[in-house]
């Protein structure tokens, strides 16, 4: 069982990766948490790109009523991936990986709070 601030790593992964699917910073947080759970194994990594893409499909395409359901079922998918991870690594690799993790946590919030997502112009957008 993983100590309560490595769960709290992993639980921030989670939502990380629900955050960030619909803004500018997806592509840097797709490949950073491809490159985590791939652990050095291109296969597996592209496996994992597999997987986003078809977190961010999902979370895209939602319906009004359905998309806290649908976010916090991704939020937990990823968050389980996270943990199983964390778990299966020793010490000094866990301590990195959890720094990780958090590094990506940070760019996500960082997206989703002052950040910008897609089709959102701040200031004037007029071509004129």
């Amino acid at each position: 069982m993983l100590v309560e601030w490595l769960a709290a790593v992993a639980a921030a992964g989670g939502t990380a990766v629900v955050q960030a699917a619909d803004t500018d910073m997806w592509v840097s947080v797709r490949q950073r948490v491809a490159h985590v759970l791939g652990r050095d194994d291109p296969g597996r990594e592209r496996t994992e790109l597999m997987r986003l893409d078809l977190t961010a499909t999902d979370l895209a395409s939602l319906a009004p009523g359905e998309a806290a359901l649908i976010r916090a079922r991704q939020e937990a998918s990823w968050t389980a991936r996270f943990e199983i991870l964390l778990e299966s690594l020793g010490e000094a690799e866990r301590e990195r990986v959890a720094c990780e993790l958090n590094d990506i946590a940070d760019q996500a919030r960082h997206a989703s709070v002052g950040g910008v997502s897609r089709n959102v112009f701040p200031g004037p957008s007029s071509t004129a």
